[in-house]
């Protein structure tokens, strides 16, 4: 992969040279140790308008919306034919697209979350940490929620002020102060690193927030609230958090106390793609966390929503969700006497589905007998979109002509196991739902090498 190389990889060879302006920030993905491309296609409805330096362009970038009525599917989530050929023509293969019209989409859902006193919107940037992704949400109005140093400063240099970041880390950074100082917000997760923030700003009056595990835990690979899982960091066996006897015990108020720090936030998390009833529940328990210190302003309820990438999957309805939690803070200002703001932080809500895997099926191989397969082998794989080897997650695929014509999509269908590029077995794209050890056959338009492949829901956590 020639792409692989740099540092950052350009759409175009033509761009301002400037690596912060904002014609780069556009078409750039600013991935350090850089994956590949991220192309933002553009719907012709859309209203919303890219600025126009002396980049490479092409109409068949433009997202089409009529699908006919053939056998294959002409359309994957927001690329035709022509519209993926366009973006392989202009970067190569593979790469990452993006539909502006979708990110913007998502955005509006977020930002009109139900809320009692006020709405704080962050963005989970390690789903994708794109500085043109980061630029539009800022620009709509959303903040950010980082998980490293790292991620603060290359949130920084994509134009993100720093009083509209925070912080959740599961290791605070060595120079953390520095960031503090500028305005960053920092939410302390365990008693160490509270006591770490008391020391550096002992008599101060430093403002800082307070992670807590709530004690349940729900992601989308996992139906227990208590035990292990990949996608869990609430609960006894997740590390996230300090733990909330020693909130409710006065364990962290102590330290607090002690180097007189103002608490201004609590926040919590309890895993990706979480089941909404869980998530509404911890939310009436976080405020409780909210009476213990008078100084509180805001109540953090992280947790990402479940995202429906497939047909079968369904998308967390954010205005029945909010609903509940918007009495529970009205009711929080009835007993105490305080308004909080709530602050939700959206990753994969956001870009999974306006974020697409574009690839080629670079061989084609079978074996024969009991047990034997039809194989598509990928110039991508679990390098590009873990998700399948790692959690058995399921991924939207559908194989165009590599012709780039939508009227050479053509009605046959064949069954095949699609894998990657890596000599690794696991390197699997399609493994059966939940179980990421073992693989599964899809119905997939007949494919030959040279094809395109297109794999949706790749917005998050895989560029």
């Amino acid at each position: 992969l020639p792409n692989r190389k740099s540092n950052v990889t350009y759409a175009s060879q033509t761009l301002d040279p400037n690596p912060n302006s904002n014609s780069n920030l556009t078409m750039k993905l600013s991935l350090a140790l850089s994956v590949m491309i991220a192309v933002l296609s553009v719907s012709p409805t859309s209203s919303f308008q890219i600025p126009t330096p002396a980049f490479k362009t092409s109409t068949a970038l433009n997202v089409a919306t009529d699908a006919t009525t053939a056998a294959n599917p002409t359309t994957s989530t927001f690329l035709t034919p022509e519209s993926a050929k366009a973006a392989m023509n202009l970067v190569g293969s593979p790469l990452y697209a993006y539909s502006i019209p979708k990110l913007q989409e998502s955005a509006s859902a977020a930002l009109e979350f139900p809320n009692a006193f006020g709405l704080t919107v962050r963005y989970a940037m390690k789903a994708s940490p794109n500085a043109a992704i980061l630029s539009l949400f800022h620009k709509a109005g959303i903040h950010i929620d980082a998980s490293s140093g790292f991620e603060v400063r290359r949130a920084m240099k994509a134009g993100i002020p720093a009083e509209n970041i925070s912080l959740s880390t599961q290791e605070l950074p060595a120079d953390f102060t520095t960031l503090m100082d500028i305005g960053v917000k920092v939410n302390a997760c365990s008693l160490n690193q509270l006591t770490r923030i008391g020391e550096a700003y002992s008599g101060k009056s430093q403002n800082v927030g307070i992670r807590v595990n709530p004690g349940v835990g729900s992601g989308g690979f996992s139906k227990s609230t208590t035990s292990f899982s990949k996608t869990n960091v609430g609960g006894p066996s997740s590390s996230f958090g300090i733990w909330h006897e020693l909130v409710t015990g006065g364990e962290a108020e102590a330290i607090v106390s002690k180097h007189g720090l103002v608490v201004e936030r609590i926040h919590t998390h309890i895993g990706s793609g979480s089941d909404p009833e869980i998530w509404q529940s911890v939310a009436s328990k976080s405020l409780s966390f909210c009476k213990i210190w008078d100084s509180v302003t805001a109540c953090n309820l992280g947790g990402g929503y479940k995202v429906g990438r497939n047909p079968d999957e369904q998308t967390t309805d954010l205005q029945s969700i909010g609903g509940p939690v918007k009495q529970a803070f009205e009711g929080f200002k009835q007993e105490m006497g305080r308004d909080l703001t709530l602050e939700i932080e959206p990753g994969t809500f956001l870009v999974a589905n306006a974020g697409a895997l574009v690839c080629t099926v670079q061989d084609k191989v079978f074996t024969t007998g009991e047990g034997s397969h039809t194989f598509l082998k990928l110039d991508a794989g679990m390098t590009d979109v873990l998700r399948p080897s790692l959690y058995g997650a399921i991924h939207p695929i559908t194989i165009f002509p590599n012709s780039g014509v939508t009227s050479d999509v053509g009605s046959d269908v064949e069954e095949v196991v699609v894998v990657g590029h890596c000599c690794e077995s696991g390197d699997l794209m399609t493994s059966k739902p939940g179980q990421p050890e073992d693989l599964a056959e899809r119905s997939l338009r007949a494919a030959t090498v040279g094809d395109i492949c297109v794999m949706d829901g790749s917005g998050a956590y895989c560029s």
